[in-house]
């Protein structure tokens, strides 16, 4: 038998014994109700040479692995409340925890504990969120409504060029590679108004057919449309991810109260669960990235 890609194993996680709180397995994040607070929980791995070069400053590896999880929270509207670290041990840890420490400065959250492992080889790091949430109900991905507009945060394929600058030595700016930015405040401001949201962490257009297909919608994306770092590489932009903006859905009458870009429509479902330009895609391969099988 074939080894299971992430959407294989995942599909296959689904047949197992789900908490409501797992929504499905469908979204960026876990949401448990306790008492009068809603929590919202979630997980990420972050592995050597594959979200981080061998090269790079630890302190920027522990600046993204926390950020990213809390990008989650963000598309959540959720406040962070701490964090707990699972670290493989290994060459500049010192300038690990010097990251660590401005990162949750930077965003006030506190380390809760984890778990500490040596190993061989290639580093595995991962973080686990820990949020409060400020709106409820907790913005899903499956909440986009037929005739809502679809939006995005900020600008398409900055990580990208950072990466490209990193990885070859050009000097330029790769800050938006090394240290992204979760949209904390911006997704607090639109939990109370949206119908759906997530981050783009695996390439706009990837995502958004994850969103419709969670929603059971169609959405329609004008590319030209939407703000990118390098117009000449407009589609590398769309699919390479690693932006962690936000991307959501409001109602046509409602606009949104942070700056973001209209760049779709929200349409009945089809046969297809995204639109590009016009042109149906049913299919997610190649539109951003997925982990497969090795």
């Amino acid at each position: 038998m074939p080894n299971l890609n992430e959407a294989e194993f995942i599909a296959a996680l689904r047949s197992l014994p789900l908490h409501p709180g797992s929504r499905g397995l469908m979204d960026d994040a876990a949401v448990l109700e306790f008492g009068g607070e809603t929590l919202v929980l979630t997980h990420d791995t972050m592995v050597e040479g594959m979200h981080f070069l061998p090269s790079q400053d630890m302190a920027d590896v522990a600046w993204k692995l926390v950020a990213t999880n809390l990008s989650d929270l963000a598309a959540k509207g959720a406040q962070p409340v701490g964090i707990l670290l699972s670290h493989m041990l290994g060459e500049d840890d010192d300038r690990f925890v010097s990251g660590l420490a401005e990162v949750c400065q930077h965003y006030n959250v506190p380390l809760l504990g984890g778990d500490t492992v040596s190993g061989d080889g290639t580093r595995v790091l991962g973080c686990t969120a820990i949020g409060r949430a400020t709106h409820v109900p907790v913005p899903a991905r499956s909440g986009a409504q037929i005739g809502d507009h679809l939006y995005v945060t900020g600008r398409l394929g900055e990580a990208m060029l950072g990466f490209e600058a990193l990885r070859d030595g050009t000097g330029a700016d790769s800050t938006a590679y090394r240290r992204p930015l979760a949209r904390m405040a911006e997704g607090e401001t639109l939990a109370p108004l949206v119908t759906a949201m997530m981050d783009v962490s695996d390439g706009l257009l990837l995502d958004a057919f994850r969103m419709a297909d969670a929603s059971e919608t169609s959405f329609a994306i004008d590319t030209a449309a939407i703000p990118v770092a390098d117009d000449a590489r407009r589609m590398d932009c769309l699919t390479w991810g690693d932006d962690y903006e936000l991307l959501f859905t409001l109602p046509a009458d409602a606009h949104p109260p942070i700056p973001a870009t209209r760049i779709g429509s929200v349409e009945p479902k089809g046969f297809a669960s995204l639109f590009v330009d016009g042109e149906p895609v049913t299919n997610p391969q190649g539109l951003g990235y997925r982990h497969e099988a090795p």
